[in-house]
């Protein structure tokens, strides 16, 4: 059903700088990622580390099994996170595109783990993925007039 009473929103494009401080704004997101050669989409919590999105997984997890199958650039995975007022429609969304590769320093997924708590209890989610960004896309729906760094 189309809503005739929320007035026609401004979209403005986001620059990646901005577009990844609106992502570290925020916990929770959803990764993109093929299984089974169709697109799957998993709910996520995330934590931005030095320009990349970290997220924890498990040994079952299909997107464990294909990171650590990967080669070494690792395997295409799309990132979304966003906060949109249900209400208004107002508010953004940041779309990254990039690398998906197991961390499998110790080290490094000590530090992690000591970083991301993993929002929701699974047994053995001892691992983790780190995603770089390659593209970044984000937009901004602003009411008409609205300033746009009023996010």
């Amino acid at each position: 059903m189309i809503r005739h009473d929320i007035p026609a929103h401004r979209r403005i494009d986001l620059d990646r700088a901005e577009a990844l401080r609106l992502l570290g704004s925020v916990s929770l997101g959803r990764i993109v990622f093929t299984r089974q050669a169709l697109p799957t989409i998993r709910p996520v919590n995330h934590v931005l580390d030095d320009g990349d999105i970290v997220i924890r997984t498990h040994e079952g997890a299909a997107l464990t099994s294909q990171a650590r199958h990967a080669d070494h650039t690792g395997v295409v995975v799309a990132y979304e996170a966003d906060v949109i007022d249900p209400d208004t429609h107002l508010g953004w969304s940041v779309v990254v595109t990039g690398y998906a590769r197991l961390v499998t320093d110790p080290g490094e997924l000590d530090r992690i783990r000591a970083m991301l708590e993993p929002w929701a209890a699974q047994p053995g989610m001892d691992h983790a993925v780190r995603i770089h960004p390659d593209l970044i896309t984000g937009v901004l729906l602003t009411a008409p007039g609205e300033a746009p760094t009023e996010v």
